[in-house]
């Protein structure tokens, strides 16, 4: 009895494999569901949670340049909610105890 589903298994297994190396597809065969996206779940493409995330990751970015005080006159704004240092036309973040130089896009 043994022997014969062992056999039987790797009967059933070597026609899998042969049918994937002739290019013949075999019918995918699953318990689950495909995922649907819900339009306005933050982590969907159209919800206004992930709009606001995404364009707040494009409107600012670091530069690799970091100073630990800043210059005179700066001015503290917002951009999209992130506290930022307006020095003249540099713009500066405040990052682990000192400043960091950012681009804004």
């Amino acid at each position: 009895m043994k022997r014969a589903i062992r056999t039987w298994i790797l009967g059933v297994g070597l026609a899998f494999l042969l049918t994937d190396i002739a290019g013949v597809t075999m019918p995918q065969l699953s318990f689950i569901a495909d995922a649907q996206a819900v339009v306005g779940r933050p982590a969907t493409p159209g919800s206004v949670a992930g709009v606001a995330r995404r364009t707040t990751r494009r409107v600012i970015r670091r530069s690799t340049v970091y100073v630990s005080t800043l210059p005179a006159a700066c001015v503290k704004t917002t951009v999209n909610g992130i506290v930022i240092w307006r020095c003249g036309g540099t713009y500066y973040q405040s990052y682990g105890g000192r400043y960091v130089v950012v681009y804004i896009d």
